[in-house]
């Protein structure tokens, strides 16, 4: 046996219990995000341009989901809470369309009881114009929807649009937001990437993870200003 050996041994061992809790941690770390992702809070990725220029393709935003929504993990059971939305507030949802869409983002426009309606490039509440510096492009009546305007909103319903006038699918179409699909509103901003809209559509994952790539190796690619902006 040469003298070497013994000194050698307890150095791999150490070594490998130095993986062990490496390994430990980042497992109770992973662990601790899915379920805060999923009972606190969700991340999002916005897919389309509906709600520029608040929110651009490409945002990374995280999702507050306390006093609106509570679920399990890995399940489809979630029930609304106490907080209810207020007017033009921005809420994440789930779209009051059939099959299985992913969530939209957009703003809260008319609350329960109000009637909604459009014209003269405006939205009118109650009677009242909207005033709306966040709002980006034309805002016209749909021409072809089974929404009638000017519309009354329903008790624990929501009308929604998006930022983008000319180019969201939103109530003017699908009518209100039931309160119990409403699932939280974002927060802030914490990455922001100038990537090829399909890279963030549901189950792009080749497209998104080259995405992120590109971003390594061209950092300009990053929007730098719109991280850590908060709503």
């Amino acid at each position: 046996m040469s003298p070497e050996q013994p000194k050698t041994a307890p150095k791999n061992g150490a070594l490998r219990q130095k993986i062990r809790r490496e390994i430990f941690a980042w497992f109770w770390v992973v662990l601790l995000f899915l379920l805060i992702n999923g009972t606190i809070g969700q991340a999002r990725v916005i897919p389309s341009g509906s709600m520029e220029n608040t929110l651009l393709v490409g945002d990374h935003v995280m999702i507050s989901r306390i006093g609106y929504d509570a679920g399990i993990p890995f399940t489809h059971w979630h029930a609304p809470l106490w907080r209810n939305p207020v007017r033009q507030q921005l809420i994440v949802f789930r779209p009051p369309i059939a099959g299985d869409p992913p969530d939209w983002v957009k703003r809260v426009i008319g609350l329960p009881g109000d009637t909604v309606d459009i014209r003269d490039n405006a939205v009118w509440i109650n009677g009242q114009r909207l005033a709306e510096n966040y709002a980006l492009g034309n805002t016209s009546r749909p021409h072809f929807s089974e929404v009638k305007l000017p519309y009354k909103v329903p008790s624990d319903c929501y009308f929604v649009m998006g930022d983008n006038r000319e180019n969201s699918y939103d109530s003017r179409y699908v009518g209100c937001v039931p309160r119990p699909n409403i699932i939280g509103t974002p927060v802030i901003i914490y990455m922001s990437l100038d990537a090829p809209g399909d890279a963030w559509e549901p189950g792009q994952i080749r497209e998104r993870i080259l995405a992120y790539l590109n971003a390594i190796r061209h950092p300009g690619t990053i929007r730098w200003r719109r991280i850590f902006r908060v709503f």
